[in-house]
C-alpha cells in the first residue's frame, strides 16, 4: 500500500533554480537563493528520512515537524520485521513519547509522516517500483542515518547495512530530479584508528568495494579468520565499516554530483532541553553504564579517568543535522563538507568529572529500583576490575537469584550482570582512549547558524550546555523514560537509599574490621613461627 497516494504534495520550490544548479554540477560557492531562514529553506520540501525508528531517527523526525512547520512531507523508509509489518512499526513510531509534545501543541503535523515499504540491506534498497519513482521525483532533501550500531556485528551484516546500504542510497539519490541536500550520518569514531582527526575522508588500505566483494563471496567462517586483518586498528566493525561508507560518500558523490554532507557525532546522550529535558530511548552504550551505576549495581568500570570524555546531546546532535543540510545547500562547495560534531575540543569534561557528576545526581534523585548505595571505582587494572567483576556484580546478582527462586520468580539478574559485564568490554576502547577532533567547519556552521533568523530554535554550539545541569536531566530521563519510574515515587526511593546507605557503611566497616583481624591473625601467626 503506497501512503503517499492521498496526499497532494507542493512543489513549488524555485525548481528553476534547483534545476539549473542540479544542471550546473551543483558549482563550487554557489548560494540558494531561499534565504537566511532555516524555516524558510525547509518550506515545501519533500524530505527522505532513513533510520526514523531508531534514536537518533525519532528525534530527527520531531524536530524537524516541531520547528520546520512549513515542511510539506516526510516519507520515512521502515522495513518490515518477522512479526511487525510496516504498517504496524510506523504506527508503534508515532505512539511514541518522543512526539507527545507535538501531539498536544501541532497534532495535524503528525499528517505530514508518510512510510514507505523499503530495507537498506536489500539491492535497489528492497523499494517497490511506483515508490522508487515517486522518491526519485518528489524528494528535495535526504537525511540517511539508518545503521546497525552494534559493535559486535559480524562483519557480512554490517558492510551489508553500514557500508553498501549507503551504497544504494546514494544511488537512489543520485536519480532525483528535485534534490537540493543530502546528510550522510556517520561517527566521530570512524577513524578511530588515528588520534587525531581532521573534518575529511581518510582512505583504508582495502578499498571499500574489495571488502565488499570478499563478504559477498567468500562463506562465514572465512571472512571470520580475516575480519581482526581487515579491520587492523579499528575496535570493532562499526566504527570500520562507517569509515568505508565515507569513501563511498566521497567517490559516489563526485560520481553523481552530489549535494552531500557528512555529520560525525560522538557519544550520542540524553537530550539536553528538546523534546524533553533528558529524553532518551534506548540503553546502550553510555546509558546503559548511567542506568546501572544509578542502581548501584555496577561498582568498577574500566576507564582511564584522567582521559576526556565525548558525549554530545541527541537535540545538538539532531539541530546540527538540520543546520548542515541547509548550510549545505545555502553555499556549496567542489569537496564534500564534513562536520566533527563533538564536544571535547571546544567544551572538554573528564570521565573523573563525568562520573562524579552521575554519582552525585543518581543519589540526588534515586530510582525505586536502587539495588544497592551508588558508588563506583574507575580503574585501568582489568585483573583487579575482574577481580571486583566477580565479588561485587556476579555473586550479588547471584544471590539475588537464589532468592528469587525461593520466591517462585524467574531469575534474571547474573543474566542482566553477564549481559552488562559483555556491553561494558565493548565500551572499554573508548574509555581507555582519546582523540583530538578538528571542527572548523562545526565552528562556522555555529557563527552561520547565529546569523540566521531562527537560530533560537536551532542550537548548535555545544559550549552553551551545562554538564551539571545536563547529567541532572540525564539521571531524572533514565527515571523516567528507561525505568518507567514516576517522580511521586522519589521520596520513597530517597527513604531506600538512606537504608542502603547506611547498610552499605556497616558492611564496608565490617569488612574492615574482619580484615584487620586477619591481618592481626597472620602476624601473630607469623611472629610465632619466627619464635
Amino acid at each position: 500500500m503506497n501512503f503517499y497516494s492521498c496526499v497532494e504534495l507542493e512543489t513549488d520550490i524555485k525548481m528553476s533554480t534547483t534545476n539549473a544548479q542540479t544542471n550546473s554540477g551543483h558549482a563550487h560557492d554557489k548560494v540558494h537563493p531561499r534565504g537566511d531562514s532555516i524555516n524558510v529553506f525547509f518550506a515545501k520540501t519533500v524530505i527522505l528520512l532513513t533510520g526514523a525508528t531508531g534514536f537518533l531517527g525519532k528525534a530527527l523526525l520531531e524536530k524537524l515537524l516541531r520547528s520546520c512547520p512549513l515542511v510539506a512531507t516526510i516519507f520515512v523508509l521502515i522495513r518490515p520485521k518477522k512479526d511487525q509489518s510496516v504498517e504496524q512499526r510506523f504506527q508503534e513510531l508515532l505512539n511514541n513519547p518522543v512526539f507527545d509534545r507535538i501531539r498536544s501543541e501541532f497534532p495535524g503535523t503528525m499528517n505530514k509522516i508518510f512510510p514507505v515499504k523499503g530495507d537498506v540491506g536489500l539491492p535497489d534498497l528492497g523499494l517497490q517500483p511506483e515508490d522508487r519513482d515517486m522518491l526519485i521525483q518528489r524528494v528535495n532533501i535526504v537525511f540517511h542515518s539508518a545503521a546497525t550500531v552494534r559493535f559486535n556485528e559480524s562483519l557480512k551484516i554490517a558492510v551489508n547495512l553500514n557500508t553498501m546500504g549507503t551504497d544504494r542510497m546514494l544511488d537512489l539519490c543520485g536519480r532525483m530530479t528535485n534534490l537540493i541536500s543530502v546528510i550522510h550520518v556517520s561517527t566521530a569514531y570512524s577513524n578511530a584508528d588515528r588520534r587525531e582527526i581532521e573534518e575529511s575522508i581518510y582512505i583504508t588500505e582495502v578499498k571499500p568495494y574489495t571488502v565488499v566483494d570478499m563478504c559477498e563471496n567468500l562463506d562465514d567462517e572465512t571472512i571470520g579468520l580475516i575480519e581482526r586483518r581487515l579491520i587492523g586498528k579499528h575496535p570493532n566493525t562499526y566504527t570500520f565499516t562507517k569509515r568505508l561508507a565515507e569513501q563511498i560518500v566521497m567517490s559516489k558523490g563526485s560520481q553523481y554530483r552530489l549535494p552531500i554532507a557528512i555529520v560525525r557525532p560522538s557519544i550520542v546522550g540524553a537530550a539536553y532541553q528538546e523534546p524533553f529535558p533528558g529524553w532518551i530511548d534506548n540503553v546502550s552504550g553510555i546509558t546503559g553504564l548511567m542506568t546501572e551505576v544509578g542502581r548501584g549495581t555496577v561498582r568498577s568500570i574500566v576507564c582511564n579517568a584522567k582521559l576526556v570524555i565525548d558525549v554530545v546531546p541527541v537535540d545538538f546532535v539532531v539541530n546540527t543535522l538540520i543546520c548542515a543540510s541547509w548550510h549545505n545547500a545555502m553555499q556549496r562547495t567542489d569537496t564534500i563538507k564534513i562536520y566533527n560534531c563533538t564536544s571535547s575540543t571546544v567544551h572538554p569534561i573528564t570521565w573523573s568529572e563525568f562520573g562524579y557528576l552521575v554519582k552525585k545526581h543518581a543519589i540526588k534523585s534515586p530510582s525505586k529500583y536502587v539495588m544497592w548505595y551508588p558508588g563506583f571505582t574507575f580503574r585501568k587494572n582489568k585483573f583487579i576490575h575482574a577481580m571486583i567483576v566477580a565479588t561485587l556484580h556476579i555473586l550479588p546478582a547471584f544471590i539475588v537469584d537464589l532468592i528469587l527462586r525461593v520466591q517462585g520468580c524467574k531469575p534474571i539478574m547474573v543474566k542482566v550482570a553477564k549481559r552488562f559485564d559483555r556491553a561494558a568490554k565493548t565500551g572499554e576502547f573508548f574509555a581507555m582512549n582519546e582523540w583530538k577532533f578538528y571542527s572548523s567547519n562545526m565552528t562556522k556552521l555555529v557563527k552561520f547558524v547565529r546569523a540566521s533568523e531562527d537560530c533560537d530554535n536551532f542550537e548548535v554550539d555545544i559550549r552553551n550546555v551545562d554538564w551539571d545541569m545536563y547529567l541532572h536531566r540525564y539521571m531524572l530521563g533514565i527515571r523516567k523514560y528507561i525505568l518507567k519510574d514516576n517522580l511521586d515515587t522519589l521520596n520513597n526511593a530517597r527513604n531506600r537509599l538512606s537504608r542502603l546507605y547506611w547498610i552499605h557503611k556497616f558492611i564496608k566497616t565490617l569488612s574492615i574490621i574482619f580484615a584487620l583481624l586477619g591481618l592481626y591473625k597472620t602476624c601473630n601467626y607469623i611472629k610465632h613461627i619466627c619464635n
